[in-house]
């Protein structure tokens, strides 16, 4: 559960010894301008290229749950209600256009080339491959200080981005599993489980909260938090709710209302404990792909007929466009209120608009979606291939370059 002030108060040396473990600032990284999902991603492709590691399988419902509930769960924390509603509209618009053009335009792409792919897998394909992963543009944004209202959208749009991506791709897996995809149906399927889902994250925040509050002992307190994390998966699960949603939804009210009443000493502690884990966990995520690569590439075939690879490429293409694409067409359109606090002239809105929108890196939400697949989905393998070309593509094309794309800020 990341605080700037704390970072500042208790820099990274203070926490590990050596390269620091957590992020923001692993020094190696740092030094080389370089987020650290980068280097992790190159890690997984020279993993892929090791003869003879073994395949680690995990179910499915293991993978979300492990992965994609703690990188959640921290992200709700970091998010400020306050900052969220005054940037609602480029928030929205990212979280509802955004994510709708790249599900459907990755998914008619795909369609274009693997006509026999069915509808509903091409969508949880592209559902996956819509959220970025806020963690690694922050990281190489942090150098070049943006304005406090980029760092808002890109942490708030990360977050909502994750839920209504990952709602649409579990729906598209149902989907595969019952045999058929019904429009009118998976509306009202989405519509009910998004309620549900927020009205459920809402309540086991409030029931939850006063207990942690009382909990004085560092160790304790944070187990405490990753018991209730998962756990609030588990219950979302069971009740056929999304855990995403529910994570979400718990996590923006367990923050307001218990996290600045816990005493300071447990404050520090937590915060270095989740920043460490969402490290390990990227670490994890990126071994898991790596491992999984070889035995893809060979059921593939790649290089010997079908041009994977290059569909693979295609779609990274249409990932990256479509986003810079809406960004610099909202840019056109909005313009802020001159009254409003932080309002930005026409000139900085257009150069905010392309560097969020060129902000667009895939990491662990996208991988571990692309892992849970069950073993029979079709075209497993292409969407796995397709997933890690898409985070690597983006973490080491949009990564090395963001930096340089900045407008110059501070």
């Amino acid at each position: 559960m990341t605080n700037e002030r704390e970072y500042e108060r208790w820099p990274c040396s203070n926490w590990f010894s050596g390269c620091c473990l957590g992020q923001p600032c692993c020094r190696c990284s740092r030094r080389l301008s370089v987020p650290y999902p980068t280097f992790l991603a190159l890690g997984g492709v020279g993993l892929a290229l090791v003869p003879g590691l073994p395949q680690i399988g995990l179910p499915p419902d293991l993978i979300l749950a492990l992965f994609v509930a703690p990188v959640l769960l921290d992200a709700a924390h970091d998010a400020s209600f306050r900052d969220l509603k005054r940037s609602w509209k480029p928030v929205l618009s990212l979280v509802v256009v955004a994510v709708g053009l790249t599900t459907a335009a990755v998914a008619m792409t795909a369609r274009f080339f693997l006509p026999d792919m069915p509808w509903a897998a091409a969508i949880a394909l592209g559902a996956l491959l819509a959220p970025p992963d806020a963690v690694a543009a922050l990281a190489v944004m942090r150098q070049v200080s943006p304005p406090h209202r980029i760092r808002t959208v890109l942490e708030g749009k990360s977050l909502f981005n994750d839920a209504s991506s990952l709602l649409i791709y579990r729906l598209a897996v149902g989907a595969v599993a019952a045999g058929g995809f019904s429009q009118g149906e998976a509306m009202s399927a989405f519509l009910l489980v998004a309620v549900g889902s927020v009205v459920a994250g809402w309540a086991l925040a409030k029931l939850t909260s006063g207990l942690i509050r009382r909990v004085s002992d560092a160790p304790t307190a944070t187990i405490l938090q990753f018991v209730t994390t998962f756990g609030v998966w588990l219950i979302a699960e069971r009740l056929h709710l999304s855990g995403v949603v529910t994570i979400v939804a718990f996590g923006i009210t367990a923050a307001r209302s218990s996290t600045l009443s816990m005493p300071a000493d447990v404050r520090v502690s937590s915060f270095a404990t989740w920043e460490t884990m969402t490290f390990v966990l990227n670490v994890f995520a990126f071994t898991l792909i790596g491992l999984e690569l070889r035995p893809l590439l060979t059921s593939l075939d790649v290089g010997q007929g079908t041009p994977w690879i290059g569909m693979a490429l295609a779609i990274l293409g249409v990932v990256i466009a479509v986003r810079l694409a809406w960004l610099l067409f909202y840019g056109v359109l909005h313009r802020d209120d001159p009254s409003m606090p932080g309002a930005m002239t026409r000139r900085e809105g257009m150069k905010a608009a392309l560097v969020v929108g060129w902000s667009g890196m895939r990491g662990i939400v996208t991988l571990a979606a692309a892992l849970a697949l069950p073993d029979g989905f079709p075209y497993r393998p292409f969407i796995l291939l397709t997933a890690f070309t898409v985070v690597l593509g983006t973490l080491v094309l949009q990564g090395l370059t963001l930096s340089r794309w900045s407008p110059g800020w501070g």
